[in-house]
């Protein structure tokens, strides 16, 4: 098929793409009398079939909503609240579809197709950034741009319906590149001699880094990859510690779903010389700091960041029937600054931030120095009600040896953390939740947290 340009796929029944889009492709054409495109659910679990339907869905300009095949019925009941698909491609959950009291959100009739991309799962409140092929490839030319490159080629292990591997795809897909897709738990048997690791691209989440670089095979393997791209969550000191040690070539990034991936990245030499922060802009965005009234901050000045990019997603589904793409700006609710050299520093998440005593607190810094004692293997910190001091720190740990005592943790953070960030409740579990991308379900901690406390 002509609109599968030169890209090449490597995965389970690869040569069978041309085939399956074929035959997506035909199945839409019964609906070409139809006032409106129909709205598809894309769920299929085999790589090439959501392949085969993404690029079907886009040639017939349908919108399509990517969907995680592993969401529980109640989440896929609030999707179909939600969409009120009219195709679904890949889920066993059909018959939670039709509810006639339900609104029928249609999309605003365009020249180019919607494509809706999952975000906010982890808070248990699925929504959909609205994307664009135009929002996706000004996404993959900034990224060319940044890293010098005609052609991308990508060994995924990440999830195709989330933005981390569908930027992959996008990115092979526009360039005549070359995608590998591999489930991370079969990364062990994967024949590494196969694959020229020199020429391809890899992104990790840093959970995936930090199992990599426990096996002495795969730690080789990773440090002779092109690019080993980073994000999804926030990397602690002790596995960028180890990668630049074993020569690594990480690029920490810095993105989100509503801006197709990353708009700023530290490139791997800036890394293994020494630097840990989110690096410069991409060319296709540009990033301000600003202060709670909106005024523009200098370098070096903390406050909110907030984003212009072409590949800024139009909103969040439904967009009303007669809504205009938006301004390209964005306020995340991320806290950071741009330092002299235009690397852009990550300090912690507003929402996140705790207030006690009156001080300003953010996780990220008390987390990298509880993981720094090497004596817990995941921690969470969060902002508990409290009388006296109106939060109370709280740090929920995973210890990695029973015989360490709360007392020596805290000794070792004495000289690190000033004292009011030191928490004042700890909380031994078993483990934390997280999604598929790392992402700590801070909410649910919460409610640990405090029912521990009361």
């Amino acid at each position: 098929m002509e609109f599968l340009g030169n890209f090449t796929l490597v995965c389970d029944r690869s040569d069978q793409l041309a085939q399956l889009t074929e035959q997506f492709y035909l199945e839409l054409t019964l609906f070409s009398d139809w006032q409106t495109p129909p709205k598809i659910i894309l769920a299929e679990r085999e790589p090439v079939r959501f392949l085969a339907g993404l690029i079907a869905a886009v040639s017939a300009k349908c919108p399509i909503f990517l969907c995680n095949p592993n969401w529980a019925k109640q989440e896929w009941k609030q999707v179909f609240d939600l969409v009120q698909p009219d195709i679904i491609w890949g889920t066993s959950y059909k018959e939670l579809v039709i509810d006639n009291n339900k609104t029928n959100y249609q999309l605003p009739i365009t020249n180019y197709p919607h494509i809706m991309i999952p975000t906010g799962g982890s808070s248990g409140k699925i929504k959909f950034a609205v994307h664009t092929w135009e929002t996706l490839t000004a996404s993959v030319r900034g990224f060319t741009e940044y890293f010098q490159l005609e052609k991308v080629n990508s060994f995924c292990v990440l999830p195709l319906y989330h933005v981390s591997g569908l930027m992959q795809f996008m990115r092979c897909f526009i360039t005549g590149g070359k995608l590998v897709i591999s489930a991370f738990k079969e990364l062990a048997d994967y024949q590494l001699n196969q694959l020229e690791a020199a020429e391809f691209f890899i992104s990790l989440v840093p959970t995936q880094l930090q199992n990599l670089l426990q096996n002495s095979d795969l730690t080789t393997w990773l440090s002779q990859f092109q690019t080993v791209l980073l994000g999804g969550a926030p990397a602690w000191d002790e596995i960028l510690e180890k990668a630049r040690y074993y020569q690594i070539p990480l690029a920490l990034t810095y993105g989100m779903t509503e801006t197709a991936s990353q708009i700023a990245a530290l490139k791997p030499d800036d890394f293994i010389n020494g630097k840990v922060n989110s690096g410069q802009i991409l060319p296709h965005a540009k990033v301000v700091i600003c202060n709670d009234k909106g005024d523009i901050l200098n370098t070096n000045q903390t406050g909110n960041i907030t984003i212009q990019a072409e590949s800024l997603a139009l909103g969040y589904y439904p967009l009303a029937a007669n809504q205009q793409p938006l301004a390209p700006t964005f306020s995340t609710d991320d806290i950071g600054f741009i330092d002299n050299k235009g690397y852009l520093n990550i300090v912690g998440r507003n929402s996140d931030k705790i207030i006690t005593g009156g001080e300003n607190v953010y996780p990220s810094e008390i987390e990298s120095a509880i993981k720094a004692t090497a004596m817990v293997s995941d921690v969470c910190v969060v902002g508990i009600p409290d009388q006296y001091w109106g939060q109370a720190v709280t740090a929920i740990y995973v210890p990695k040896n029973l015989d360490y005592s709360i007392a020596e943790i805290q000794n070792l953070l004495k000289d690190k953390l000033s004292k009011f960030k030191l928490p004042k409740h700890w909380i031994p579990v078993e483990k934390l939740p997280r999604n598929s991308q790392g992402k700590i379900n801070r909410q649910q901690l919460q409610e640990i947290a405090t029912y521990h406390i009361r």
